[in-house]
């Protein structure tokens, strides 16, 4: 059973919450001017936890047949026969539910949202089928993490700062199109759409860097509009040299490094903006 269990959070990447999870709790912090409630913390990390398990689960049988003829992907759990279909679409099941019980056990408009957001990681799993705005998608996904955040702790959308979602949106899109990149030539051959795929990689990175450009001046324009101090922006900086760092060693000709690019630095980047916002926040107060 613990095999089993480390195969499926292997299948579904799930120590990588910590790119939006540090969003959602983002909003919450903004929200809340501090610390919120350990009932809003507590559900609100649920909530996240339910919703990417079921985003990736799902994403990963819609994609199985992809999966199974790219020699990169070829070895996931469902391809390779580690776990099966219906195993996984359990597990959709059950993340789901966990979702909107936490969405439930946080208030009314949490819960009326739940399936929109939802709905919306389900969809961008279609979405290389047919438009290499694919990216753009996911970024919208994951751009409603810091929404989800305010929610959770005001039961309202009145006052949430829309250039914290903005920057998260071109920033999420800016390094899938960096991901992306690996599968450039599979996806053409596969009649899948991406960006890479549609652009050439060189015309693809220099998107994705202006993204990330855009990603940090959004962030820093949060600051200034939560009144938020110097110790957020001090945060900005070290985010903005992990954004620059991801394409100072993963260029169109050398993907090598894409893993510590991906995985290592947006990880950093969120909890970066995070701890510094909950650090500005603290002091203010």
């Amino acid at each position: 059973m613990l095999k089993k269990i480390n195969i499926l959070l292997e299948m579904i990447k799930f120590k990588h919450t910590v790119f939006a999870l540090p969003f959602a709790l983002m909003g919450a912090v903004l929200a809340a001017r501090g610390v919120p409630s350990l009932r809003v913390f507590f559900w609100v990390v649920i909530a996240m936890a339910g919703a990417r398990t079921a985003a990736m689960t799902f994403n990963r049988i819609a994609d199985h047949r992809f999966d199974a003829a790219n020699p990169r992907t070829d070895k996931r759990a469902i391809p390779s026969g580690e776990v099966s279909l219906k195993e996984s679409w359990l597990m959709v099941g059950a993340a789901s539910a966990l979702f909107f019980l936490a969405c439930w056990m946080l208030n009314t408009l949490a819960l009326v949202l739940s399936p929109f957001a939802l709905g919306l990681t389900f969809f961008y799993s279609l979405t290389k089928r047919f438009t290499w705005l694919c990216h753009v998608i996911l970024g919208v996904a994951l751009a409603i993490a810091p929404l989800g955040g305010w929610v959770a702790t005001t039961g309202s959308l009145v006052g949430y700062p829309w250039v914290l979602s903005l920057g998260v949106l071109f920033w999420v899109t800016g390094f899938d199109i960096i991901y992306a990149s690996q599968d450039a030539e599979f996806d053409r051959e596969a009649g899948l759409h991406s960006m890479p795929a549609f652009l050439g990689r060189r015309n693809a990175f220099r998107l994705a860097i202006s993204f990330h450009a855009l990603a940090f001046f959004l962030f820093t324009l949060t600051g200034y509009l939560q009144g938020l101090n110097i110790v957020y922006y001090i945060g900005i900086v070290l985010a903005g040299s992990a954004l620059f760092y991801q394409h100072l060693i993963v260029n169109p000709k050398d993907l090598s490094r894409i893993q510590v690019s991906f995985f290592s630095m947006n990880g950093f980047i969120s909890l970066t903006l995070f701890v510094a916002t909950c650090i500005s926040l603290l002091m203010a107060g």
